[in-house]
């Protein structure tokens, strides 16, 4: 069904003696839809991302990624069910021994052989990275290392190894940290392109009100290949993007960028910030 959710949580808990990791999360992400997940260091944004993959075992409650049940897997299940989620790690989290091309098509050479990408020659995994690296304008940086190349491109490279296998979902952890604002604004840009391009969800954990501003204000138009405003008229692309604030892992927040900007909770509007 193209309309069922690639994720679900319902009732999610999770609790290292008396500190609250996850606490009562309910969520569920559609294609094409963008959460964007705000909170202090330590609020659960990072745990969450990772109880998705099944990357930490909850104590409570139902986690489904494309329809199956995360508790109940084995981990070699697990890892066939990762393959299909797209992953952005803080700092692009590369392999500093492999090149930029052998780093994007390393999820591609460790798919298993059951996956429909499971086969494919040495030719097609080529073409398949250098689409990737293209889609994100460094496919000219194929055969350097990630020590020659700035921060702002291994961000880059590493939305492209996150993207090579086409996942209907992508996990963003941090993805604009240490950036300046012009570099932040272009990996924001790259990831809205996938979204739309591909009709792929986004899940972002970000210290940045701006990722989230981008990601709800703007799409890509693939005629024009830039990104435009989203207008008034258009309620579909105004509603698809949501944001979460979290607080010592529970959700204290949960609504559109409208909705955001008007809370008075003091705690919230923390998150709410320009920079200047």
């Amino acid at each position: 069904m193209p309309d069922a959710p690639l994720l679900e949580f319902c009732n999610v808990n999770l609790q290292y003696e008396s500190v609250w990791a996850l606490r009562n999360i309910c969520l569920s992400l559609k294609p094409g839809e963008t959460r964007m997940i705000l909170g202090a260091a330590g609020s659960g944004k990072t745990t969450l991302l990772k109880a998705v993959l099944g990357l930490v075992a909850v104590d409570e409650g139902d986690i489904k990624l494309f329809g199956d049940d995360v508790r109940s897997m084995s981990e070699t299940q697990l890892f066939a069910l990762r393959s299909r989620a797209g992953m952005v790690f803080q700092e692009g989290g590369l392999f500093d021994s492999l090149s930029v091309g052998e780093n994007v098509g390393y999820p591609l050479l460790n798919r298993q052989t059951t996956n429909k990408n499971g086969n494919l020659t040495d030719a097609e995994v080529e073409s398949r990275v250098r689409d990737a690296l293209r889609f994100v304008e460094l496919e000219r940086a194929y055969d350097k290392f990630p020590s020659e190349i700035s921060g702002g491109m291994r961000r880059r490279v590493g939305i492209a190894r996150a993207v090579v296998t086409e996942p209907p979902l992508v996990l963003y952890d941090s993805p604009t940290a240490g950036l300046d604002p012009i570099t932040a604004n272009t990996i924001m840009a790259l990831i809205a392109k996938e979204r739309d391009v591909r009709n792929s969800a986004s899940l972002i954990v970000t210290y940045r009100f701006q990722d989230g501003e981008l990601m709800a204000g703007f799409y890509y138009d693939r005629e024009q290949k830039e990104l435009i405003p989203v207008g008034e008229e258009d309620p579909v692309r105004k509603k698809r993007t949501k944001f979460i604030v979290m607080k010592e892992g529970e959700v204290v927040f949960f609504g559109s960028l409208q909705e955001l900007e008007a809370s008075n909770d003091p705690y919230v509007k923390r998150f709410v910030k320009h920079e200047e």
